[in-house]
């Protein structure tokens, strides 16, 4: 009796930060050790409810710690990422780069010597 070898873990994204919104907020994120509600929400280009919904999320799976407080008597909110809102984002990272590099290597190999006249090649 054979059995089949198994088949290669393809690498798994992480749907909390793979929405668009919450990528950008963890991305920028990674970059600092913690920013202002404002300075992310301007840097990401989103309403304060959407980085609101977005930061809620990343909260509540562990990636971002929010902190509140005051400048003068005015109500401020910092974000930052957590260590494992670190570790998520580099895995998911390396993720797209496994994907984005394992799919160019099947299209190389799909089109082979075949080509349409043209610079690209054409898969059959």
């Amino acid at each position: 009796m054979t059995v089949d070898p198994p088949e290669p873990r393809r690498p798994t994204l992480d749907e909390t930060i793979h929405h668009p919104t919450r990528l950008a907020v963890v991305a920028f994120l990674s970059a600092c050790d913690e920013a202002e509600f404002a300075t992310v929400r301007d840097s990401c280009e989103v309403s304060d409810s959407v980085l609101s919904k977005a930061a809620s999320a990343l909260e509540a799976a562990g990636y971002l710690d929010i902190r509140k407080g005051y400048v003068g008597k005015r109500p401020r909110t910092w974000l930052s990422l957590t260590p494992d809102g670190h570790h998520a984002l580099t895995q998911h990272i390396a993720a797209l780069q496994d994907i984005a590099s394992t799919a160019r290597s099947a299209g190389a190999r799909a089109a082979g010597a075949t080509t349409d006249g043209s610079d690209r090649q054409t898969a059959v």
